[in-house]
């Protein structure tokens, strides 16, 4: 068993949620404490970076460099390493500007130094070379992520700073457009949307919330996860490799969570956005 979560169905029956790496998982309950119990087969639950032995050649605009300052929703990534994530949101502390995204994209899993080059895109849109001529600001602060068993992480994230010449906002003309400033709580059954380097605009609903999971990352390391937001698409995928660090709002643009991982059965996983902009002491510059 990869996680946990509170569920409801649609006839409002709630439901405790089990996800499975397989299907031959035998021994879970029917009941828990008198509310039913299903079981999702979703396979293992990834960190989502784009990296070489995880997605193809990337080739879609959103994936290439654009013109300063660049929109969010589109490539990112810590110099220090071949791979591309998503810059979520553009955030604030009074004057100071910030882009957000995953500690995995842009603090490498706790192994980069604050002062790093952030770029935009990130390394694996640039075939792997260094990006010297790409970089949009520097890596400022992250919140670490403990491997050790028996830890509960709560958020996958970091910020970079910028400046409003570097970064805008809003998310290029395909998208919702600019987020607003003030947040909300993930709700069972709320109509979600995100922008994001591989998937571009996609639509999904909250199936589960108070999510704990197990998520792999770069060499097989496991991190647990949790509180949280569980989201899935009608049909198709909401999210894919690369999509890391993408900003989930509803369907006012009102921020509900900050997308890190994702299963083999399109089931997509985001930290509450409360609990990001709190750990890093930033707030959402939108509308």
């Amino acid at each position: 068993m990869v996680g946990t979560a509170v569920a409801v169905e649609q006839n409002g029956q709630a439901r405790v949620r089990l996800f499975t790496r397989s299907p031959d998982v035998r021994g879970l309950p029917a009941m828990l404490d008198g509310v039913p119990v299903s079981t999702v087969v979703t396979g293992a639950i990834r960190a989502f970076p784009a990296a070489p032995s995880l997605v193809a050649a990337a080739t879609l605009s959103r994936r290439s460099k654009f013109a300063r300052p660049v929109p969010i929703g589109i490539s990112t990534g810590n110099q220090g390493e071949c791979l591309a994530g998503t810059i979520g949101a553009r955030v604030k502390v009074g004057s100071k500007l910030y882009a957000l995204s995953n500690n995995h994209v842009y603090a490498l899993e706790n192994r980069a130094a604050i002062g790093t080059n952030v770029l935009q895109p990130g390394r694996f849109d640039l075939n792997c070379a260094t990006g010297t001529a790409d970089v949009i600001g520097k890596l400022s602060k992250f919140v670490r992520i403990s491997f050790a068993a028996g830890t509960k992480n709560r958020v996958d994230a970091a910020i970079a700073s910028v400046t409003s010449s570097n970064l805008r906002r809003n998310t290029p003309s395909d998208g919702y457009g600019t987020p607003t400033a003030k947040i909300v709580t993930a709700a069972l059954n709320q109509k979600v949307q995100k922008y994001g380097r591989t998937t571009g605009l996609t639509s999904g609903t909250v199936v589960g919330i108070n999510a704990t999971i197990n998520v792999e990352y770069s060499n097989s390391k496991i991190a647990r996860f949790v509180g949280q937001i569980v989201i899935q698409k009608p049909t198709g995928k909401f999210s894919k490799a690369g999509d890391s660090g993408s900003l989930i709002v509803d369907t006012n643009r009102h921020p509900v969570g900050l997308l890190f991982a994702g299963a083999d059965d399109g089931t997509t996983f985001a930290n509450p956005i409360g609990a990001v902009l709190n750990a890093l002491g930033v707030s959402i510059d939108g509308t």
